[in-house]
């Protein structure tokens, strides 16, 4: 019964949960089926964290639905056929650099039945871009800690806004295929793990510790694709 009742009390977690396991999941694939399951999780999560008081994250949650367009806009826009390797576009590689487990809604045929789509490649950080993110965290920061800190009841505004401005820079870089946004997950994941275990969301800690391994999975898995296109360049 005790069991019961308390997964009764915490469906709407858990289904969160479990929809925020299946994109990393997905991400790790560098799937576009990301992002639609994005957009759920984080429609799922702005309304827990808002009945928890954590609002940086739940305004990160309506960040993430707006960049999961975005990316999902980005992605697709890199699988066009005759994609040009001109701008900012640049970076997109032959469909034999994806993972060989890609199903159908990012793959793509002509008339003639054969594969005629490129994708975004994974790319590493540029010196210029990376200390421009590095000044756009730090303006996040300190804002959301002024606003969190003085404007609302939050218990946390020094974890939440860390949080909540790291994890805007990585959903940039993972919209972009910034293979160092990795990296930035890792830090957040395992911060976030150690928050909500402290505000008692325990499905969402279990979330985020699995977050946490599966951003090791994912760092590897993208470095084989670098490492196979020779797209080591910074």
């Amino acid at each position: 019964m005790v069991i019961s009742s308390w997964l009764s009390n915490n469906f709407i977690e858990i289904f969160g949960a479990v929809t925020g396991i299946v994109y990393v999941f997905l991400e790790i694939r560098q799937t576009l089926w990301l992002w639609p399951v994005g957009i759920i999780t984080s429609a799922v999560y702005i309304w827990v964290f808002l009945t928890s008081k954590i609002y940086a994250d739940m305004s990160l949650q309506g960040y993430y639905l707006l960049i999961s367009v975005m990316g999902w806009y980005w992605w697709v826009k890199g699988t066009k056929p005759g994609a040009q390797s001109t701008g900012r576009n640049s970076n997109v590689a032959p469909r034999n650099t994806t993972f060989r487990g890609q199903k159908a809604m990012d793959s793509g045929t002509g008339e003639d039945g054969e594969e005629d789509k490129e994708q975004l490649q994974v790319t590493r950080l540029k010196l210029k871009t990376g200390l421009i993110l590095g000044m756009v965290f730090l303006m996040l920061y300190s804002a959301m800690y002024l606003v969190l800190n003085r404007l609302t009841d939050s218990p946390v505004p020094v974890r939440d806004a860390f949080i909540t401005s790291l994890s805007i820079i990585a959903t940039w870089m993972l919209a972009r295929k910034i293979f160092e946004h990795w990296y930035l997950w890792i830090v957040v994941n395992f911060v976030s793990a150690v928050l909500f275990l402290t505000r008692g969301l325990y499905p969402t800690f279990i979330l985020y510790i699995v977050y946490g391994i599966m951003s090791f999975v994912g760092l590897a898995a993208w470095k084989k694709t670098i490492k196979a296109d020779g797209q080591f360049n910074v």
